[in-house]
């Protein structure tokens, strides 16, 4: 049975699993509701208490849509993270940290890093089964945005096609990332550092002039400013890595006239040539990794976290869970008057238990399915603040789980309403009569 399952397409197991999930809580309406009308009863209850009613839902909703919303945002991280780095295919570092190196090279995180020097980087740039191996060379800021030294290989692999403009062709141009704060055709000073402070550091007396802007990339390259690395090494007095009067830029580098960089990335001729490379490079002078790898283990890092974000959507269920079926116990309070009446005209016990459930049904039903809406909106409007705080496009999308998480809250719940239908029954006719 156990092969069988593993057989079975995702999508299709997520079916199955959702179905077999909501499939109690359906079958105990059947059997309660089997050969019985009671829907237009409650249809007139319903309106008669319309606004307890609506509090009640929205009790519903509102813890529904809390747990859809924490499921839905912890998983469009983790993709949004994955995907600012699925360009990156292996970087190479002086040794070190290799999360630092990938916060600073794919997040751009502001770091103090050691330098990879000329011959190092003629060793990486000249080695079999390389495409290309671009300098990222960061330190510079502007108005907030990262002032990035790479290549016009780097930004072909990062963007594609420029979405205006063209790529840079001297030291002293630009390209914009799709929401950098310079228009094509603009200019900008570049600061030493980032933050306040680098505000009054700019170096003086030399500007980018813009060419280009590139496509987003749902990354926090989409702010910053791509400059040639040879601009970034001119910028703060150093040899710009060609021979005196050479006005090329990108490489070949002259090793000796390489002042160096904190990080290269090396994009391979074949997917496989990425794993030898990474064995070459990595020994006593060179550090080389996968950012998706390092990704993966701080995902991995952060299962505690993710459990706890889903435990505190269950226990958030469980709690709505026992105040809804502490609820329906006073709704059927407050209907105990008409559920009297109907029995003292004839109707069955089996009728009004009918009625409660069905009742009490239509609440939960209401409920979850605005919580499902109120989850997906704030999970939505969530993922806008934290894409502008991180620089990184999380786009939280409902998914499998969270239909998993709703199903087994509504066929819980469908049960337990069994209870408030058959306390009904059981109240004393006389006395909800006189009340």
């Amino acid at each position: 049975m156990l092969d069988l399952w593993a057989s079975l397409p995702p999508e299709l197991q997520d079916v199955l699993f959702a179905l077999a999930l909501i499939a109690p809580g359906l079958l105990a309406g059947a059997m309660v509701l089997r050969g019985l009308r009671p829907l237009p009863l409650v249809g007139a209850m319903l309106r008669r208490f319309v606004w307890v009613n609506a509090l009640f839902v929205a009790l519903i909703a509102v813890s529904v849509g809390l747990g859809v919303g924490l499921l839905a945002q912890e998983r469009g991280l983790r993709q949004g993270s994955a995907r600012a780095a699925e360009k990156f295919d292996l970087i190479v570092a002086a040794p070190g940290s290799e999360v630092t190196v990938m916060l600073a090279a794919v997040y751009l995180q502001p770091s103090d890093m050691a330098l990879i020097n000329g011959a190092q980087y003629a060793e990486i740039a000249g080695a079999e089964g390389v495409a290309f191996a671009a300098p990222i060379a960061f330190g510079d800021s502007f108005q907030g945005a990262p002032v990035v030294g790479t290549t016009v290989d780097f930004v072909s692999h990062l963007a594609g096609p420029l979405a205006e403009g063209r790529v840079f062709a001297t030291a002293e141009e630009a390209v914009a990332g799709a929401y950098a704060p310079v228009d094509v055709g603009g200019s900008f000073t570049p600061a030493h550092g980032h933050g306040p402070a680098a505000e009054h550091d700019a170096h003086e007396g030399f500007a980018y002039a813009v060419t280009g802007r590139m496509a987003p990339t749902g990354s926090p390259w989409d702010r910053a400013l791509l400059v040639p690395v040879e601009g970034v090494w001119a910028v703060h007095g150093l040899a710009n890595g060609h021979a005196p009067g050479d006005p090329r830029i990108g490489p070949p580098f002259v090793p000796e006239m390489m002042p160096g960089t904190p990080a290269v990335l090396v994009h391979a001729t074949e997917l496989w040539g990425n794993y030898a490379l990474k064995s070459r490079f990595t020994r006593g002078d060179l550090m080389a990794f996968f950012p998706g790898t390092v990704l993966a283990q701080l995902h991995g890092l952060m299962r505690d976290v993710r459990s706890a974000m889903s435990l505190m959507a269950v226990l958030t269920q469980v709690l709505v869970t026992l105040s809804v079926l502490i609820g329906l116990m006073i709704m059927v309070r407050l209907i105990a008057r008409s559920l009297a009446l109907l029995r003292a005209i004839g109707a069955p016990l089996r009728f009004v238990f009918a009625v409660v459930w069905a009742y009490s049904a239509a609440l939960i039903l209401s409920g979850a399915g605005l919580g499902l809406a109120l989850g997906w909106v704030a999970a939505r409007g969530i993922s806008a603040i934290v894409t502008a705080r991180i620089d990184v496009l999380v786009t939280a999308n409902l998914g499998w789980p969270e239909a998993h998480l709703v199903a087994g809250f509504i066929s819980l719940t469908l049960f337990m309403a069994l209870l408030p239908a058959w306390l009904a029954v059981r109240r004393p006719l006389l006395t909800d009569l006189r009340t």
